[in-house]
Protein backbone atom coordinates (compact mmCIF):
# COMPACT_ATOMS: atom_id res chain seq x y z
CA UNK A 1 0.00 0.00 0.00
CA UNK A 2 1.14 3.55 -0.61
CA UNK A 3 2.20 5.63 2.15
CA UNK A 4 -0.72 8.15 3.64
CA UNK A 5 -0.87 11.33 2.36
CA UNK A 6 0.37 13.11 6.03
CA UNK A 7 3.22 10.80 5.57
CA UNK A 8 4.17 11.82 2.23
CA UNK A 9 2.77 15.17 0.74
CA UNK A 10 5.80 17.76 1.07
CA UNK A 11 2.76 20.23 2.96
CA UNK A 12 2.23 17.99 5.33
CA UNK A 13 5.14 15.60 5.97
CA UNK A 14 7.15 18.91 7.19
CA UNK A 15 4.40 20.21 10.07
CA UNK A 16 3.73 16.27 11.11
CA UNK A 17 5.73 16.29 14.61
CA UNK A 18 4.88 20.23 15.29
CA UNK A 19 1.14 18.80 14.62
CA UNK A 20 1.48 15.95 17.22
CA UNK A 21 3.97 17.68 19.75
CA UNK A 22 3.48 15.31 23.19
CA UNK A 23 5.21 12.53 22.24
CA UNK A 24 4.90 11.08 26.11
CA UNK A 25 3.56 8.11 24.58
CA UNK A 26 7.22 7.09 23.62
CA UNK A 27 8.24 7.50 27.50
CA UNK A 28 7.46 3.46 28.09
CA UNK A 29 9.00 2.19 24.78
CA UNK A 30 12.23 4.28 26.22
CA UNK A 31 11.99 2.57 29.38
CA UNK A 32 11.25 -1.05 28.50
CA UNK A 33 14.55 -0.66 26.46
CA UNK A 34 16.28 -0.09 28.97
CA UNK A 35 14.69 -2.77 31.07
CA UNK A 36 15.43 -5.57 28.91
CA UNK A 37 19.44 -4.47 28.43
CA UNK A 38 18.68 -4.11 24.64
CA UNK A 39 21.31 -2.58 22.63
CA UNK A 40 20.12 -2.80 19.42
CA UNK A 41 16.56 -1.74 18.16
CA UNK A 42 14.49 -1.65 15.13
CA UNK A 43 11.98 0.39 14.82
CA UNK A 44 9.64 -0.66 12.26
CA UNK A 45 7.33 2.14 11.15
CA UNK A 46 9.60 5.27 11.92
CA UNK A 47 8.23 7.95 10.68
CA UNK A 48 10.14 10.77 11.05
CA UNK A 49 12.59 9.42 13.13
CA UNK A 50 11.64 10.41 16.89
CA UNK A 51 11.61 7.36 18.84
CA UNK A 52 14.89 6.50 16.89
CA UNK A 53 16.48 9.05 17.31
CA UNK A 54 15.45 9.37 21.21
CA UNK A 55 17.00 5.72 21.12
CA UNK A 56 20.59 6.85 19.38
CA UNK A 57 20.62 9.70 22.25
CA UNK A 58 20.90 6.72 24.32
CA UNK A 59 23.73 5.09 22.89
CA UNK A 60 21.79 2.48 20.99
CA UNK A 61 22.51 1.22 17.70
CA UNK A 62 19.07 1.64 15.59
CA UNK A 63 17.43 1.05 12.48
CA UNK A 64 14.60 2.81 11.35
CA UNK A 65 12.98 1.41 8.30
CA UNK A 66 9.23 2.99 6.70
CA UNK A 67 7.76 2.85 3.71
CA UNK A 68 7.40 6.83 3.23
CA UNK A 69 9.98 8.42 1.43
CA UNK A 70 8.95 12.07 2.68
CA UNK A 71 8.65 10.71 6.46
CA UNK A 72 12.54 9.51 5.83
CA UNK A 73 13.47 12.83 4.60
CA UNK A 74 12.05 14.90 7.80
CA UNK A 75 14.08 12.16 9.78
CA UNK A 76 17.26 12.08 7.94
CA UNK A 77 17.32 15.19 7.97
CA UNK A 78 17.18 16.08 12.11
CA UNK A 79 20.47 16.72 14.45
CA UNK A 80 21.83 13.37 15.08
CA UNK A 81 19.85 11.38 12.21
CA UNK A 82 23.86 10.10 11.21
CA UNK A 83 23.39 7.58 13.63
CA UNK A 84 20.67 5.81 12.39
CA UNK A 85 20.55 3.25 9.80
CA UNK A 86 17.25 4.59 7.46
CA UNK A 87 15.80 2.15 5.52
CA UNK A 88 13.24 2.70 3.24
CA UNK A 89 10.28 0.17 1.97
CA UNK A 90 8.28 -2.31 4.13
CA UNK A 91 9.59 -5.36 6.61
CA UNK A 92 10.08 -7.44 3.24
CA UNK A 93 12.91 -4.79 2.39
CA UNK A 94 14.81 -6.68 5.57
CA UNK A 95 15.74 -9.54 3.58
CA UNK A 96 17.48 -7.85 1.04
CA UNK A 97 19.83 -5.59 3.24
CA UNK A 98 24.02 -5.76 3.90
CA UNK A 99 24.80 -5.96 6.19
CA UNK A 100 21.72 -7.48 7.54
CA UNK A 101 19.48 -5.96 10.70
CA UNK A 102 20.30 -7.89 13.67
CA UNK A 103 18.41 -6.56 16.69
CA UNK A 104 17.64 -7.47 20.03
CA UNK A 105 14.49 -5.19 20.24
CA UNK A 106 11.90 -4.53 17.53
CA UNK A 107 9.62 -1.45 18.29
CA UNK A 108 6.03 -0.38 16.47
CA UNK A 109 4.60 2.31 17.56
CA UNK A 110 1.76 4.32 16.97
CA UNK A 111 -0.39 3.49 14.24
CA UNK A 112 2.42 1.34 12.78
CA UNK A 113 1.21 -2.12 13.72
CA UNK A 114 -2.64 -1.27 12.75
CA UNK A 115 -1.93 0.23 9.25
CA UNK A 116 -0.77 -3.00 8.28
CA UNK A 117 -4.47 -4.46 6.77
CA UNK A 118 -3.87 -7.33 5.01
CA UNK A 119 -3.55 -10.58 6.79
CA UNK A 120 -1.10 -11.85 5.10
CA UNK A 121 1.25 -8.84 4.95
CA UNK A 122 0.56 -8.81 8.40
CA UNK A 123 2.07 -12.33 8.92
CA UNK A 124 5.19 -11.26 6.95
CA UNK A 125 6.03 -8.84 9.21
CA UNK A 126 5.89 -10.63 12.04
CA UNK A 127 8.30 -13.02 10.99
CA UNK A 128 10.53 -10.51 9.69
CA UNK A 129 10.72 -9.07 13.27
CA UNK A 130 11.09 -12.68 14.30
CA UNK A 131 13.90 -13.19 11.63
CA UNK A 132 15.62 -9.57 12.48
CA UNK A 133 15.55 -10.67 16.22
CA UNK A 134 18.59 -12.12 18.24
CA UNK A 135 17.58 -15.70 20.50
CA UNK A 136 15.55 -14.31 23.42
CA UNK A 137 15.36 -10.68 21.89
CA UNK A 138 11.90 -9.30 22.11
CA UNK A 139 9.27 -7.59 19.94
CA UNK A 140 6.98 -5.13 21.53
CA UNK A 141 3.75 -2.90 19.85
CA UNK A 142 0.61 -1.31 20.32
CA UNK A 143 -2.42 -2.05 19.18
CA UNK A 144 -6.56 -0.25 19.62
CA UNK A 145 -8.52 -2.97 21.33
CA UNK A 146 -11.59 -3.34 19.08
CA UNK A 147 -14.37 -3.49 21.94
CA UNK A 148 -13.46 0.23 23.18
CA UNK A 149 -14.84 0.80 19.41
CA UNK A 150 -12.36 4.16 19.82
CA UNK A 151 -13.50 5.45 16.37
CA UNK A 152 -16.81 6.40 17.73
CA UNK A 153 -15.48 9.64 18.96
CA UNK A 154 -13.06 10.43 15.63
CA UNK A 155 -15.62 13.04 14.70
CA UNK A 156 -14.51 16.39 13.24
CA UNK A 157 -16.38 18.04 16.33
CA UNK A 158 -14.37 16.06 19.02
CA UNK A 159 -10.89 15.81 16.89
CA UNK A 160 -11.24 19.76 15.60
CA UNK A 161 -7.89 21.28 16.49
CA UNK A 162 -5.55 24.35 15.43
CA UNK A 163 -2.17 25.19 15.90
CA UNK A 164 -0.36 28.48 15.27
CA UNK A 165 2.93 26.88 13.44
CA UNK A 166 6.03 29.06 13.02
CA UNK A 167 6.92 29.79 9.48
CA UNK A 168 3.89 27.69 8.36
CA UNK A 169 0.49 29.95 10.09
CA UNK A 170 -2.48 28.80 11.80
CA UNK A 171 -3.19 24.82 10.63
CA UNK A 172 -6.74 23.47 11.82
CA UNK A 173 -7.24 19.38 11.54
CA UNK A 174 -9.82 17.37 12.33
CA UNK A 175 -10.90 14.18 11.79
CA UNK A 176 -13.68 11.91 9.96
CA UNK A 177 -14.42 8.34 9.81
CA UNK A 178 -16.18 6.98 6.57
CA UNK A 179 -16.58 3.82 6.79
CA UNK A 180 -16.29 0.55 9.10
CA UNK A 181 -16.35 -3.26 8.15
CA UNK A 182 -15.79 -6.46 9.08
CA UNK A 183 -16.54 -8.72 11.96
CA UNK A 184 -16.77 -6.56 15.56
CA UNK A 185 -13.49 -8.64 16.61
CA UNK A 186 -11.84 -7.38 13.85
CA UNK A 187 -13.03 -4.43 12.07
CA UNK A 188 -11.20 -2.20 9.18
CA UNK A 189 -11.57 1.04 9.75
CA UNK A 190 -11.38 3.97 6.90
CA UNK A 191 -11.03 7.81 7.90
CA UNK A 192 -10.22 10.82 6.20
CA UNK A 193 -7.97 13.52 7.87
CA UNK A 194 -8.37 17.07 6.99
CA UNK A 195 -5.95 19.67 7.58
CA UNK A 196 -7.01 23.69 6.64
CA UNK A 197 -4.52 26.03 6.12
CA UNK A 198 -5.49 29.76 7.19
CA UNK A 199 -2.12 31.64 5.07
CA UNK A 200 -4.01 30.54 1.91
CA UNK A 201 -7.27 28.67 2.40
CA UNK A 202 -5.92 25.36 1.33
CA UNK A 203 -7.56 22.07 3.24
CA UNK A 204 -5.77 18.75 2.13
CA UNK A 205 -6.80 15.20 2.91
CA UNK A 206 -4.88 12.45 4.00
CA UNK A 207 -7.54 9.15 3.62
CA UNK A 208 -6.49 6.05 6.29
CA UNK A 209 -7.20 2.66 7.00
CA UNK A 210 -6.74 0.38 10.34
CA UNK A 211 -7.65 -2.91 11.50
CA UNK A 212 -8.48 -3.38 14.79
CA UNK A 213 -7.16 -6.84 16.35
CA UNK A 214 -8.58 -8.84 18.93
CA UNK A 215 -6.10 -10.01 21.68
CA UNK A 216 -7.21 -13.63 20.48
CA UNK A 217 -6.05 -12.91 16.79
CA UNK A 218 -3.22 -10.81 18.27
CA UNK A 219 -1.70 -14.26 20.20
CA UNK A 220 -2.30 -16.50 17.57
CA UNK A 221 -0.54 -14.74 14.45
CA UNK A 222 2.33 -13.85 17.29
CA UNK A 223 2.43 -17.60 17.77
CA UNK A 224 2.00 -18.28 14.00
CA UNK A 225 5.11 -16.54 13.48
CA UNK A 226 7.26 -18.54 16.63
CA UNK A 227 6.75 -15.27 18.77
CA UNK A 228 5.76 -16.04 22.87
CA UNK A 229 3.82 -13.47 24.45
CA UNK A 230 5.73 -12.44 27.55
CA UNK A 231 3.21 -9.95 28.63
CA UNK A 232 -0.18 -7.84 27.49
CA UNK A 233 0.75 -4.31 28.96
CA UNK A 234 -2.36 -1.64 29.39
CA UNK A 235 -0.78 1.51 27.20
CA UNK A 236 -0.13 4.13 30.09
CA UNK A 237 -1.32 6.99 28.55
CA UNK A 238 -4.72 5.49 26.79
CA UNK A 239 -5.74 3.25 29.55
CA UNK A 240 -8.63 0.69 28.28
CA UNK A 241 -7.91 1.37 24.96
CA UNK A 242 -5.02 0.25 23.75
CA UNK A 243 -3.07 -3.28 24.07
CA UNK A 244 0.73 -3.27 24.47
CA UNK A 245 2.11 -6.90 23.48
CA UNK A 246 5.66 -7.38 24.69
CA UNK A 247 6.39 -11.02 23.13
CA UNK A 248 10.42 -12.55 22.52
CA UNK A 249 11.80 -15.14 19.79
CA UNK A 250 12.77 -18.42 21.56
CA UNK A 251 16.17 -19.88 21.01
CA UNK A 252 16.06 -22.38 18.31
CA UNK A 253 18.20 -24.92 16.94
CA UNK A 254 20.15 -23.70 13.97
CA UNK A 255 19.84 -20.19 15.18
CA UNK A 256 22.58 -17.98 12.88
CA UNK A 257 22.01 -14.82 15.17
CA UNK A 258 24.17 -14.19 18.15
Amino acid sequence: MAPDAHYEHPRLVPIYDALDPDRSDLEPYLALAAELGSRRVLDLGCGTGVLALLFADRGLEVTGLDPAAGSLAVASGKPGAERVRWVHGDARALADLTPPVVVDLVTMTGNAAQAVTDDDAWAALLRAAHDALTPNGHLVFETRLPEARGWEVWTPEATRTTRDLPDVGRVSTWTEVTDVSGPASSPTVRFTQHFAFDTDGAVLTSHSVLRFRSREQVTADLAAAALEIIEVRDAPDRPGLEMVFLARRHRGPGSGHA
